[in-house]
């Protein structure tokens, strides 16, 4: 069975780092894109940043830049995303994603969460 486990949220103080972790089982990982969204109260959820299946290439959304990191271990079957100087309206909840297209049907699992609260 599909499983997105995320681990390392919880609370941080501004400016401070977060690593979260999203540890896959039930599917090939090394096909599969993978990224991390974010939802905060009241808004959409949105996409934080994503990685190529062999992780030779990574985008991000504008609001991070700069600040966070994404990476895989392929051995490992696991995403990390790493979260520098963190902000208030960096507060969401952090999902991670598993994406593939084989022969035009798409494959996508989602992870249940982990809160990430920035607050002094």
């Amino acid at each position: 069975q599909v499983q997105l486990v995320e681990s390392g949220g919880g609370l941080v103080q501004p400016g401070g780092s977060l690593r979260l972790s999203c540890a896959a089982s039930g599917f090939t990982f090394s096909t599969y894109a993978m990224s991390w969204y974010r939802q905060a109260p009241g808004k959409e959820r949105e996409l934080v940043a994503r990685i190529t299946k062999a992780g030779d290439s990574t985008n991000y959304a504008d609001s991070v830049k700069g600040r966070f990191t994404i990476s895989r271990d392929n051995a490992k079957n696991t995403v990390y995303l790493q979260m520098n100087s963190l902000k208030p309206e960096d507060t969401a909840v952090y999902s991670c994603n598993a994406l593939a297209v084989v022969f035009k049907t798409q494959y996508d699992y989602w992870g249940q969460g982990t809160q990430v609260t920035v607050s002094s």
